[in-house]
């Protein structure tokens, strides 16, 4: 008789790498501030502000008006090449990242960024986003080399929250929960940076007590609008935390069925380190969460097909 066979479970390093997929969709390479579109909607955006204010300037027959909007002018045109610069090379940042998809790829692309563009906030953020691949605590630590404020409230808001995204990562609810605290939703525009945002602070909410509003918050986000394509693991994440500790377990199967559909491999992040050892340990999970996305990882047969491929 043929002995039994045994399941295995998913190790430490997949369940990380696995939980980082689940928070992190692929960014997409920001606009080329200099393209036909960008700067055509950017005449629009300022270009008629500012002819009105000169049109007004000239009507009025004294000096001060124009002198006024000469200075505006002036300010107005720093600004401009102030933001085109900032665009320039963030774009310059996201397409070293974007290139490092290896792990020598990843030291190369940290190397270039510490030698062209040291201390600049978009290249920290972008070395601890490399970073957290390997070593979540080391991308932790560059992290908060950002001083909050010091920088303007948008990148400050997305620097507490990659900080929070990895706190969660490794259980750290609370230190999570005090960064996303201070996240404003509302200062950003971008519709991907508000549902990665509003992603990783509903999970802190949820895990820490305020699953209603953290299920308010998700519920905003229409996932079958293509803009979120990249981001639906992490938002769905977030729901079945959420789901769960509201006591709505139907919704909750039904997320988890949504996730499994995705990679089932996503599951692993509710799973504690009892049911898998070596593995990670996320604090705030909901027994019932833990126990449906188990029974699920296990019914799938996917990690004994990886095991058996492996021994092959």
């Amino acid at each position: 008789m043929p002995p039994a066979k045994t399941t295995k479970k998913p190790s430490a390093a997949q369940s990380r790498e696995d939980l980082i997929a689940a928070n992190r969709g692929r960014q997409a390479l920001p606009a080329d501030p200099f393209s036909k579109q960008q700067l055509k909607s950017m005449g629009l955006r300022i270009g008629i502000p500012t002819l009105l204010v000169w049109a007004i300037a000239l009507a009025i027959p004294s000096w001060i008006p124009k002198a006024v909007a000469g200075v505006l002018t002036v300010a107005l045109v720093g600004l401009i090449l102030w933001a085109l610069r900032y665009a320039t090379k963030s774009r310059k940042v996201a397409e070293i990242v974007r290139a490092a998809d290896t792990p020598q790829g990843r030291k190369e692309a940290i190397a270039r960024l510490d030698s062209e563009h040291k201390d600049a906030t978009e290249a920290i953020l972008a070395k601890a986003q490399l970073q957290l691949q390997e070593d979540p605590r080391a991308a932790l630590a560059t992290l908060e080399t950002v001083k909050l404020d010091r920088v303007m409230a948008p990148i400050a808001d997305q620097t507490r929250g990659q900080r929070a995204m990895i706190h969660l990562l490794l259980g750290e609810t609370d230190e999570a929960r005090v960064l996303v605290d201070n996240i404003e939703l509302s200062r950003h525009k971008e519709p991907k940076t508000v549902a990665t945002l509003a992603a990783i602070t509903a999970e802190a909410w949820a895990r820490t007590g305020q699953a209603k509003r953290a299920l308010e918050t998700l519920e905003t986000f229409d996932l079958t609008d293509v803009v979120y394509e990249d981001l639906k693991p992490q938002l769905l994440r977030a729901r079945a935390f959420a789901q769960a500790w509201t006591n709505n377990t139907k919704a909750m199967k039904g997320t988890l069925r949504q996730l499994a559909g995705l990679n089932i491999q996503y599951l692993t992040g509710f799973i504690t380190k009892k049911r898998m050892p070596g593995g990670v340990s996320p604090k705030g999970v909901h027994p019932l969460l833990e126990k449906e996305a188990f029974d699920m990882v296990m019914r799938s047969g996917t990690v004994q097909r990886k095991m058996e491929m492996r021994r092959s």
